[in-house]
This record gives C-alpha cells, structure tokens and sequence, in this order.
C-alpha cells in the first residue's frame, strides 16, 4: 500500500479528533469542523477517519447501537476501552485479562488462533449520580 498524502483536509481531521471528547462518529466530526467553518466534506471525514484507524493513529469501535465511533489513540499497544453510554467518557484497559479469558474460551472449545474485539459501555460516575450530559 503506498502512503497517503497528507493533505489539509486529512489534517484537519487528525486535529479535530484530537480535540474531541472520548469517541464521536463521522457525522459528529463533521458538524465539529462545519461549526469551526472548516469546508471538509463528509465524505472526507470518513475516508480520513478510516485511514487514522488504518495506521493506527486513532481508535474506532462500534456502538451498542451500530455506529462507528473513533478517537485519537493515547497508546499503540493493545487495548480494550470503557466507555459511558452517556457523555462519552472513555478509559483505556489493559488487554491482558481479556487474552487470558479469549484464548481459555476458544481452547474449551477447541479453536486456535482466537481473535476478538471487547469494547465495554456503562455509565461513568458522574452520568451515574446524575451529573453528566
């Protein structure tokens, strides 16, 4: 695969993440740039997004509800995320004691080569006293 260009559009992108709070979607980063009276389409925020996630510049998951979700990566190793279904809050886990749990699983059951993907959604403390957004 030869490297993309960074463009200003794509680093309008890179930055906006940034600067967001916890995991947003496309759309929503979208209408962040628009209100910032950035021009980037949409369609360039889902193509510069899913580029960051392809080098491993940013976070993307799926939402309870199906959406795709992405953040700027704090860390390149592997991890797991807790995120509140409320304002989005979002805490890095360490992925060791979902490997142990994934690979026990599959060898219970005899698969090798297990794989998986483990996002956790709750309520942070604030949203849980009734603080957050």
């Amino acid at each position: 695969m030869q490297p993309k260009r960074n463009t200003w559009q794509r680093e309008a992108v890179r930055v906006e993440l940034v600067d967001a709070p916890g995991f947003v979607s496309a759309q929503e980063l979208h209408r962040r740039l628009k209100e910032g009276g950035s021009t980037v389409g949409l369609a360039t925020v889902y193509r510069a997004l899913a580029h960051l996630a392809e080098v491993g510049d940013a976070d993307s998951l799926q939402s309870p509800e199906g959406e795709t979700l992405f953040r700027s990566c704090e860390t390149s190793a592997h991890h797991h995320h807790l995120v509140c279904r409320r304002c989005g809050e979002t805490r890095e886990l360490a992925a060791t004691v979902v490997e142990e749990w994934a690979g026990r699983v599959g060898a219970e059951h005899g698969f090798t080569e297990i794989g998986h993907v483990v996002d956790l959604f709750g309520l942070c403390p604030e949203c849980s006293a009734g603080q957050g957004a």
